[in-house]
């Protein structure tokens, strides 16, 4: 736990169930997991942030470390592989900030982190050319997940300051473009900044999204159910919650593999 009070939840508990269905988050993921793949018509919809991951830029982000590559570097698992393996989700504590007063708590306690792992979540926008501004900054630290609601709490100079610090490393994936999106918020200039595709590429990993990641390097699978839902709610769900606190606690457990 942690030593101030916030919004905070555990997976385990009651809070992770669906209200209409009493199914909890556990069973939803079972379920999801024996589920057969399926592939919608639909188009894709246009997210605030583009996952360039999938052709990452060759240039490094300031600050990145330099490693060197595997001489055993995991091969990538295909689609089928990786639907083979347990799908896996974040089992710690999770602050929801949703005031300045919890804002500043929790950025006493994020401060003190070496490593953070690091996304935003974005509304989805099916209009071709346009696209939203982050809802929600996830940052993972060693005990706890925060999820700092944008809609409800400034993206101001208490978490820039944080952002742009280049001795605490802020690790995920298609970085570049989160924070891109970050600075139309409020401008600054990241620090500590790491995208995972890179350190990756660099030691010789071909796999590149953050579920092939997590697949190769963890050995489990994410679930990406809630990624296209409506991340400005003023409620966000049991099911959004998990989700993004899945993807910053992945990113930092992949940091802590690769460098």
């Amino acid at each position: 736990m942690t030593e101030d009070t916030f919004a905070s939840f555990s997976p385990s508990s009651s809070w992770a169930s669906d209200g209409a269905s009493g199914r909890t988050l556990s069973d939803e993921l079972s379920a999801e997991s024996s589920a057969p793949v399926k592939h919608s018509s639909r188009r894709r919809p246009r997210h605030g942030k583009k996952r360039s991951s999938d052709r990452p830029k060759s240039d490094a982000l300031p600050g990145e470390p330099v490693v060197e590559a595997w001489a055993d570097a995991p091969r990538t698992l295909s689609r089928e592989e990786i639907n083979l393996l347990p799908i896996r989700a974040y089992g710690g504590e999770i602050c929801l900030i949703r005031t300045e007063e919890e804002q500043e708590r929790a950025l006493n306690l994020l401060w003190k982190e070496k490593v953070l792992g690091f996304d935003t979540e974005t509304r989805p926008v099916f209009t071709r050319g346009k696209s939203g501004n982050p809802a929600l900054l996830q940052l993972g630290g060693e005990n706890c997940v925060f999820l700092f609601q944008l809609n409800r709490v400034p993206f101001g100079e208490a978490l820039v300051d944080l952002l742009a610090d280049p001795h605490i490393v802020k690790a995920g994936v298609a970085v570049r473009d989160d924070l891109r999106a970050l600075a139309r918020l409020h401008a600054f200039t990241p620090g500590g900044a790491v995208d995972l595709a890179h350190l990756a590429k660099a030691r010789g990993v071909q796999a590149q999204g953050l579920r092939s990641l997590a697949a190769t390097l963890l050995g489990f699978r994410i679930s990406k159910s809630a990624q296209c839902s409506n991340w400005e709610k003023e409620e966000l769900t049991p099911r959004q919650l998990l989700y993004a606190a899945t993807d910053a606690w992945v990113g930092r457990e992949l940091y802590l593999r690769l460098a």
